[in-house]
């Protein structure tokens, strides 16, 4: 009697607790993969708002992102410079307009990195997470590319500074 009431309470509670629970995302979807790309580079089909982490004999990690709105997005080939957990963020000056530089401290709700970002070389641009979970999907930025942070903390836990990265239509 004791064991099936305590049964009973555990799923009571578990229950419970998932109504309050956020949005589950999975991180990364496995996927068959036919297009172009060795194992390991990261290739952004801006077009379809989805970014693939190839990992070989056809097969991918499929995340959905936010790309660059419409005059912000750019496209060619480059790769990670630099990781970072929590990061810091100061605006490029083309979105600061007037105002002086200004740093958004780590973890910070209105910093909008989020969990973590992957620097891209050449660019003042990353891949990273985001304190707007509903702009995934959409073109949206200002040429970054843009995760929840689950699978920006996946990603980042699979690629090294150096990682390809192929910005595609």
């Amino acid at each position: 009697m004791f064991v099936a009431a305590h049964r009973i309470l555990l799923s009571l509670v578990l229950c419970t607790l998932s109504l309050f629970a956020g949005p589950a995302f999975a991180a990364g979807e496995a996927v068959e993969y036919s297009g172009e790309g060795k194992p390991g580079t990261i290739v952004v089909q801006t077009d379809e708002r989805k970014l693939y982490y190839i990992v070989g004999e056809g097969k991918a990690l499929r995340y959905t992102v936010g790309v660059g709105r419409a005059g912000k997005a750019w496209y060619g080939t480059t790769s990670i410079a630099s990781k970072h957990l929590r990061p810091a963020w100061t605006p490029p000056a083309d979105m600061r307009g007037s105002r002086g530089a200004f740093v958004i401290e780590s973890g910070a709700p209105n910093n909008p990195m989020g969990e973590a970002a992957l620097v891209l070389v050449d660019h003042e641009l990353a891949i990273h997470g985001t304190n707007n979970p509903g702009s995934i999907g959409g073109f949206v930025s200002a040429g970054c590319i843009r995760m929840h942070n689950a699978d920006i903390l996946d990603l980042y836990n699979r690629v090294k500074v150096g990682t390809r990265v192929v910005m595609a239509h």
